[in-house]
């Protein structure tokens, strides 16, 4: 797994085993089966759950990135991924934002789920953690998430360096975007449902609210270039005046703005990047005509099976007929 820029996102295989000792090795295993630096891997290797949940990111953020563009052109396949990666594009800016955020939950999660060995529930000081998990509720631990994600990644800011720049400043946004759906959940434990000892704890929001956002984020992403600040003496990103529109007093993007630095191709055919929209399936009323890009798209009738007029039988089990229904699909033309 690399935030890098230079490897794709891919799965590895899973391993089991039944010994505490066979489990060191498996877990080693996995992390040289990663794509990590050399520091990576010796973080890995010390940290045992980290391979696992590493894995369990890299499958969230693939499935949330799918889902997010299921409806898009670019559809976030794994075709043509290593390339997207090595260029400035809002969709790489989106991947960068996605890969940090998935990481940074699955921490958190994995800490408070008890499959990390160095971390466990969320230890913040306002908040009543040890009586929480007295009440068997554990919360999810996103100040160690952050800190050893940072730590994980290495992050340096390089003077000159835009692209560096851009790749961290969208790293940085994924993960405020899982700390923007942290919230306080409290429960009340008393006679009769009374709050005479209430406790709180610190949770996650699921996981499709931050892919949600990340998507809003691409939606308004803002391209930069980069600006000479002589207050603090070296180079810092640059973009539109929001309210002017001039480039001749440039602002700063926001700490929540996706950023981007060149123009995304189209993706309507085959490439490097992409492999087109050819024989993707479209709504008609919908993206038809913009995932089509114009080529048109066929129309194909087929009956599809499902269960109807279901009613729950004495005592314990539900009785259905099937029924077939005419459905309808579209797909863009070649």
């Amino acid at each position: 797994f690399s935030l890098t820029g230079k490897e794709a996102l891919t799965h590895f295989p899973s391993f089991s085993s039944s010994t505490n000792s066979a489990q060191g090795k498996v877990h080693v295993k996995q992390c040289d089966l990663l794509k990590l630096s050399r520091k990576q891997k010796r973080l890995c290797r010390r940290e045992p759950g980290l391979a696992e949940t590493l894995r369990d990111a890299i499958r969230l953020g693939i499935m949330e990135c799918q889902y997010q563009f299921r409806s898009e052109r670019w559809n976030c396949s794994l075709e043509g991924r290593t390339s997207l990666l090595k260029r400035g594009f809002k969709e790489t800016a989106f991947l960068y934002a996605m890969s940090s955020a998935a990481l940074t939950h699955s921490l958190a999660r994995a800490c408070s789920a008890g499959r990390m060995e160095r971390c466990t529930c969320d230890d913040s000081p306002d908040l009543e953690n040890r009586k929480a998990w007295q009440w068997g509720v554990c919360g999810d631990n996103l100040k160690y998430s952050t800190k050893f994600l940072k730590k994980f990644l290495g992050q340096k800011r390089i003077g000159k360096d835009l692209r560096a720049k851009v790749d961290i400043h969208n790293t940085n946004v994924g993960i405020k975007a899982v700390k923007n759906g942290l919230k306080t959940t409290c429960k009340c434990h008393g006679v009769s449902g009374s709050c005479a000892v209430r406790t709180c704890w610190k949770q996650l929001s699921p996981f499709h609210e931050v892919g949600r956002l990340l998507k809003l984020r691409y939606d308004d992403a803002v391209k930069v270039f980069s600006t000479s600040n002589d207050a603090v003496g070296h180079s810092e990103l640059a973009g539109p005046h929001r309210h002017s529109h001039s480039l001749k007093h440039p602002a700063s993007p926001r700490s929540t703005d996706l950023v981007y630095v060149e123009d995304s191709p189209s993706f309507c055919r085959p490439s490097k990047y992409s492999l087109g929209t050819a024989g993707r399936t479209c709504s008609r009323e919908g993206n038809c005509d913009s995932m089509c890009c114009g080529r048109g798209y066929n129309t194909q009738s087929r009956l599809v099976t499902f269960s109807c007029h279901c009613q729950v039988q004495w005592c314990c089990y539900v009785e259905c007929q099937q029924c077939m229904q005419e459905e309808v699909v579209y797909s863009c033309k070649q």
